[in-house]
């Protein structure tokens, strides 16, 4: 997972009203990505290939 799966310019609409720098959006994105990792160690610890919202 090397790309930015965060869309900044939905993040803009999200956060109306606010100013966002650059480096919130990679910070987000860094944290998003590692929720979804320990989602799909979850999954599999539960012997399933499929990542539920319950694995977050």
């Amino acid at each position: 997972m090397s790309e930015t799966i965060i869309v900044k310019t939905k993040l803009k609409e999200l956060v109306k009203g606010y100013n966002v720098s650059g480096d919130f959006a990679e910070a987000l994105d860094v944290k998003v990505k590692a929720l979804i990792q320990d989602a799909m160690k979850r999954a599999e610890g539960n012997n399933r290939k499929t990542v539920m919202a319950k694995d977050i």
